[in-house]
């Protein structure tokens, strides 16, 4: 442990002295050079208890993780349950606590320790059903209902029944739901399943409510919904590019389809809004694969990637670990935790995030702008910003998307100029530079 307060105190000693950009904010502070760990509470730790994971906070804190998104912590139900222990998404009871994970206590405990290392904790909230045994399907008209008066489901998720936003009763107790898990537990806000399922005048309401008292509250939405991020959420899935990474890494799309991305992206989303990027997550490794499975060779060019593009990265339970099992979701299976250089790699992302302003977060950070080149396997690109006090922060990602080794010619023009690469190495950038990459090799220079 005390080796790896070492590396990351090394690693935070390239945080510039500069100070951030003096623009009008739109999110809380914290959230703009943030790296956000989704934590699966049952499967990080052999114990799988909330006393087990706090105990991991501080190794945490040394990768450089700042917003721990806890996968959903109340009861889970017993009617139609899935396997044996159950889907987290099949909640019984929304202000109440999983035995399974440990007592209120134990949560209160690990959002306190959090606290005290400069960490956030957001809750996944489940507000698009309930389990069908909750008390709240004993409420006439808050649950959709067939012809025969039976709870429905919706998709094979057959272990839920669905909410009924139409009923005014309903929508108030899950407003005051949340309420609690802020006012009594303490924590900083919501990741929000299946967000588009629910109706988007809800969130609004029901955050601007929350917001009048806790004004730095974070909210995530799952989902890819433009209106979403107008005024109800900070945060939204990068799920159409985290699909395009993956075909980039089987070969079946190209440098091409990702630049055409950000190029609709940047006309559906405002520029206040926050993408997530990433590589996992509990759906992704739990239904088709883990990122050594989808992306192979590339996975961590993929990684490196959504550092460097606008938005916030993600690091799902166990990939800092390089945890390459599909986790079982409704039984115990625990992540594997090899020996690889993964630990590493995370930890100086994280700290060229928060060291260059340029890499941050909208509307604080760069702009991404293409670099010319001649091989079209090549992705290359700058994000620059302007600091308080004139400077220039500059920082430059060159990816390799092929498994072959590439040569290239950069057009940098005005960029040209001494910097310094992620590994510490000072590196100069020429007008025309020219350089050798091999199969999937990525470059980040800053200055």
């Amino acid at each position: 442990m005390k080796k790896l307060f070492v590396i990351a105190l090394a690693l935070l000693s390239l945080v510039s002295c500069h100070k951030q950009p003096a623009l009008q904010t739109e999110h809380t502070d914290w959230a703009y050079n943030a790296t956000i760990y989704e934590l699966n509470t049952r499967q990080f730790t052999e114990e799988g208890t909330f006393a087990a994971a706090e105990a991991e906070l501080p190794t945490l804190k040394a990768l450089g993780v700042d917003i721990i998104w806890v996968m959903p912590i109340q009861p889970i139900g017993k009617l139609t349950r899935k396997g044996t222990l159950g889907s987290y998404y099949s909640i019984i009871d929304y202000c109440d606590f999983n035995p399974e994970f440990g007592t209120r206590a134990d949560f209160e405990s690990f959002v306190k320790k959090a606290h005290e290392l400069d960490m956030y904790v957001i809750l996944d909230w489940v507000a698009n059903h309930t389990a069908p045994d909750s008390e709240w399907t004993k409420n006439e008209g808050w649950h959709y209902r067939d012809s025969l008066g039976n709870l429905m489901v919706q998709y094979d998720w057959t272990d839920i029944s669905k909410l009924n936003y139409d009923n005014q009763d309903m929508r108030a107790a899950m407003k005051k739901a949340m309420r609690w898990w802020m006012e009594e537990i303490g924590i900083d806000g919501f990741r929000c399943d299946v967000a588009m399922e629910v109706p988007t005048d809800f969130w609004e309401d029901t955050f601007a409510d929350l917001r009048k008292d806790f004004p730095g509250m974070f909210t995530l939405a799952e989902a890819e919904v433009p209106e979403h991020c107008l005024k109800a959420f900070d945060m939204y899935y990068g799920w159409e590019f985290h699909h395009i990474m993956n075909s980039v890494a089987q070969g079946k799309k190209t440098v091409e389809d990702m630049w055409s991305y950000f190029a609709k992206a940047d006309t559906m989303f405002v520029d206040k809004a926050i993408r997530m990027n990433f590589t996992s997550n509990h759906d992704e490794n739990s239904w088709n694969g883990t990122e050594f499975e989808r992306m192979g060779q590339a996975s961590k060019t993929m990684a490196a990637l959504t550092y460097f593009v606008p938005g916030m990265p993600l690091i799902y339970t166990g990939q800092e670990y390089a945890n390459n099992h599909r986790l079982q979701f409704f039984e115990k299976d625990c992540i594997e935790r090899n020996h690889a250089d993964e630990f590493q790699m995370y930890q100086e992302l994280n700290a060229l995030r928060k060291a260059n302003a340029a890499l941050w977060s909208p509307e604080l950070g760069g702009k991404m702008v293409r670099i010319d080149n001649d091989n079209d396997k090549i992705f290359s690109a700058y994000r620059q910003v302007e600091m308080n006090d004139g400077s220039l922060n500059t920082v430059i990602g060159i990816f390799n998307m092929s498994a072959q080794e590439e040569q290239v010619v950069l057009k940098m023009g005005e960029l040209a100029g001494n910097y310094t690469c992620i590994c510490g190495i000072p590196v100069t950038v020429g007008e025309e530079d020219k350089i050798s990459l091999k199969p999937w090799e990525w470059l980040i220079y800053y200055k």
